[in-house]
């Protein structure tokens, strides 16, 4: 193995403490025992308390996490599809235009994006809510998806298909047996991707919301302008430790998964 440069380690160091120490202080305050966020008064769970009997922290934390799971499970299958069909439906009319309408919310500011769907919204008349934000955080979380399976897909081998066919297999049973299996870490990747970007929105949110849903980083916004409190810095603590152990576990099945095709694939020439 090739030793890595001092250049490298300088760097990776500094770049990995620029992202992660602001995010080890702020877990750190989340258990002082002073109102004022930025002195230490000593060690205490008392704001984790305060958090957990704040009702409209908890009722945000609730919306966000039902929109997060069904935008990201919503657009897990419609990016799945339309990958599907960019990459194994060849030339077809019109193939340039649903490239483009699929990947431009990719390039398109969030406040365009926003704006553009609160007006969609208000002209047919569907009021703001649960299911507007739904729909807003599908919309341009499936063009992630897309991106991430296109990219699976592209270096799939059809020969695998083309067996499965030749045993009797219809076109959907070899997608089902053969093709999702082994591109699954892919769509499993673009599920977290979705889901991630839904837990963080906040620009697209605060143009499809209204007052029956308020996801957690409007609240979050809405309570920092008046001031950092302690019971932020606990909820924040919480996420974090949330998404380390969802990306750890995760990023453990997917491993598993990729090692145990590789031992199929081996079985499989030996």
């Amino acid at each position: 193995m090739r030793r890595i440069s001092w250049f490298n380690a300088t760097s990776l160091t500094l770049g990995f403490a620029f992202l992660y120490i602001p995010m080890l202080v702020l877990v750190i305050y989340s258990f002082n025992a002073n109102k004022l966020v930025t002195v230490w008064a000593g060690f205490s769970t008392r704001w984790y308390g305060e958090l957990f009997r704040n009702e409209a922290f908890l009722d945000a934390a609730w919306v966000t996490l039902r929109v997060a799971l069904v935008s990201s499970t919503l657009a897990t299958v419609l990016g799945t599809a339309a990958a599907y069909v960019l990459v194994r439906g060849g030339k077809f009319y019109g193939r340039t235009l649903f490239s483009g309408m699929l990947y431009a919310p990719l390039v398109m500011p969030d406040v365009i994006l926003g704006l553009s769907l609160l007006l969609l919204f208000i002209s047919i008349g569907l009021d703001r809510g649960m299911m507007t934000i739904v729909l807003a955080h599908t919309t341009f979380s499936m063009a992630f998806v897309a991106v991430v399976v296109t990219s699976r897909l592209v270096a799939f081998d059809r020969s695998l298909e083309e067996a499965a066919r030749d045993l009797g297999c219809t076109r959907w049973d070899a997608f089902r047996s053969v093709t999702l299996p082994i591109i699954s870490p892919a769509v499993i990747s673009g599920w977290l991707l979705g889901f991630t970007l839904s837990l963080d929105d906040l620009v697209i949110a605060s143009f499809t919301s209204g007052p029956s849903a308020t996801t957690l980083p409007i609240k979050i916004f809405s309570a920092v302008r008046l001031g950092v409190s302690p019971e932020i810095n606990a909820l924040s603590a919480i996420l974090i430790g949330i998404v380390t152990v969802g990306v750890i576990t995760t990023s453990l099945i997917s491993k598993r998964a990729i090692m145990k095709r590789i031992a199929e694939e081996n079985r499989a020439d030996t």
